[in-house]
């Protein structure tokens, strides 16, 4: 090795460690910033509401219902076009029910919405023309 080859290789080096200590030094600094930011939010501060399925309700009908994993399996394997009845002897009385619509020309189809007690950010959406049981589908809040 030459004399200034190791000269220049000791610059080089010592220009790494400052390049490598600076940004140690400003991510720590970051850091710090936002744990003190973080630090001065109110911790009363009102938090963001999630959408129930109550924003979309026509009519509340049983407040307190959820479905169970075993009442959702049952439903779950009802064919379509069964009778409303038997679906609501598996569901019992629904959370509520969302306005009706016309989807088919002569037909009204109205929906009945039940939480997951397992998920309650998930509810089952089981749609009827009628008296029919017409198919399901689930809601995410």
């Amino acid at each position: 090795m030459t004399p200034s080859k190791t000269s220049s290789d000791g610059e080089i080096r010592e220009k790494l460690y400052l390049v490598a200590g600076g940004s140690v030094l400003g991510a720590v600094a970051l850091l710090l910033s936002g744990v003190a930011l973080l630090s001065k939010v109110p911790a009363n501060l009102p938090r963001e509401r999630s959408s129930g399925p109550t924003q979309t309700c026509a009519e509340i009908v049983q407040p307190k219902a959820a479905l169970s994993r075993e009442q959702l399996a049952k439903l779950l394997s009802v064919p379509e076009r069964t009778q409303r009845r038997k679906v609501q002897e598996i569901a019992k009385e629904p959370y509520c029910r969302l306005p009706s619509l016309n989807i088919r020309a002569g037909s009204t189809t109205a929906r009945d919405i039940y939480p997951l007690a397992f998920d309650p950010q998930t509810s089952l959406v089981i749609i009827y023309e009628g008296e029919t049981y017409v198919g399901y589908g689930f809601k995410r809040s």
